[in-house]
């Protein structure tokens, strides 16, 4: 691994040193095991500890087969996916191996492995690839977005999200980014932005990517300028890049967070329009079962003075069965709720009544197809959107980084150091950087920023 990190920091080395490199046997990955999927059995959710479950060990290293890469990771990120497999919910990831191993994919067997190696970011060099694989080659920096699809079918081929055999790389796929190494599909790869650090270009690809489809794509909500866009947890991965898009699209974000310093983030990206959950003590359920339409009410006032009177035409959603309730509430007639996610819980609840009557449309949304993930990725690369980075962890401490996603203690988002020796390398756009550099560190140097 030292040849690999030496050649990646290089500004000399090129393809065909990379391609002369030899390939180590095996490599550093954070892994859950399929003999601890009983682990936390009885537990409340809140209760389970992601830095039980996941642990950093030596796997064998995987051969790219055609259409495959492998590629050295200087860093990963933390996702919500890595917090779902580290507590094994809403069931073992295990499940989506087997069921991969069990199609008729070429080499999907080898993806069935007692231990899972998670992770849905990455930016790194290539190192080997496949017969098939024309775009790239070994020694390019890049990042990847996580769509892994066969497109066998003609179902995927207007949009590959749609893809019978569409899945999550590192969540639904072994050999994920949070690891020394990791194997994707050619077409999961994507230029490295030039004026970012090997940490921050890891963080944008799945949440920005995600944020992109449900806001501004035909296959979301198709964002305009003027619309009022009500962004839940503006201040966490995802919805620190959908204020952005917002934003950039001449849109107008009502942006939700808990906390002040939340607050004083999203403000920095140039968001003036802010509710604080914490300060004002909303509460969307009056018990576990019943919800609190008066909160509902409450709730849509407050925007609307924020707003001069404009309900949402968009809501992001994604904390799911906490605010589901709400958001139908309070679009506007003729608006679209947009949700790609649960993490309050899966079973949502809401009074179709505010939804049929006023003609309101709720749209699923799930990651993005490789042409919405390469724009999410230009807009990076020109200094249009910007990571929004506020924790950097080792490799070794990755159950710590994922643990603090579970409990909400981050903002926006953490990152994993997997061969970078250290923060602040592989930059060679100085000068793009320069002009960028106070809003790329915007969550670096604000409250809860830290490295471990």
């Amino acid at each position: 691994m030292r040849e690999i990190v030496s050649a990646a920091l290089s500004d000399d080395a090129d393809g065909a040193a990379f391609a002369a490199l030899p390939v180590p046997e095996s490599y550093r990955g954070a892994v859950i095991r399929r003999e601890d999927t009983g682990m936390f059995e009885g537990l409340a959710t809140r209760d389970k500890a992601p830095s039980k479950s996941l642990h950093v060990c030596e796997v064998p290293t995987p051969e790219p087969g055609p259409e495959e890469a492998l590629v050295a990771v200087m860093a990963s990120a933390v996702n919500y996916n890595t917090v779902w497999s580290s507590l094994f919910e809403p069931v073992p990831t295990f499940t989506f191996l087997e069921r991969y191993g069990r199609s008729d994919a070429p080499l999907a067997a080898r993806h069935d492995r007692p231990y899972h190696v998670l992770g849905s970011d990455l930016a790194g060099v290539v190192l080997r690839t496949g017969p098939g694989v024309r775009r790239w080659k070994p020694g390019d920096r890049v990042v990847a977005h996580c769509l892994s699809v066969e497109l066998r079918s003609p179902d995927g081929h207007d949009d590959t999200m749609l893809d019978p055999e569409q899945r999550i790389w590192g969540f639904e796929t072994n050999f994920g980014g949070l690891a020394e190494l990791s194997l994707v599909k050619g077409d999961q790869l994507m230029p490295m932005p030039a004026h970012l650090t090997w940490e921050e270009a890891a963080a944008s690809g799945l949440v920005n990517s995600t944020a992109y489809r449900q806001l501004v794509s035909r296959n979301g909500a198709r964002m305009k300028q003027g619309d009022t866009v009500l962004v839940w947890g503006a201040a966490g991965g995802l919805g620190s890049y959908a204020t952005q898009l917002a934003l950039n699209g001449g849109a107008v974000p009502v942006c939700v967070v808990s906390g002040e310093h939340k607050a004083e983030l999203v403000r920095s990206l140039g968001a003036g329009l802010v509710i604080d959950r914490q300060q004002e003590g909303y509460r969307f359920w009056k018990d576990g079962t019943t919800p609190d339409p008066g909160e509902w009410k409450r709730f849509g006032a407050h925007i609307r003075q924020l707003t001069g009177g404009d309900d949402p035409d968009i809501v992001l959603e994604h904390p799911g069965r906490e605010t589901f309730g709400a958001s139908v509430f309070v679009t506007r007639r003729g608006g679209t709720v947009v949700t790609c996610a649960s993490t309050s819980g899966y079973r949502h609840e809401y009074d179709n009544r505010y939804l049929w009557m006023s003609l309101k449309r709720i749209v699923g949304s799930h990651f993005a197809n490789y042409r919405e993930a390469w724009e999410a990725n230009r807009l990076v690369s020109r200094g249009m959107v910007h990571p929004t980075l506020s924790a950097v962890y080792p490799l070794s401490a990755v159950g710590r980084a994922t643990e603090d996603v579970h409990r909400n203690r981050h903002a926006g988002k953490v990152g994993v150091l997997c061969l970078a020796p250290g923060e602040g390398l592989g930059v060679r756009d100085e000068r793009l950087r320069e002009r960028h550099l106070s809003a790329i560190n915007r969550f670096r140097t604000g409250a809860g920023a830290r490295s471990v």
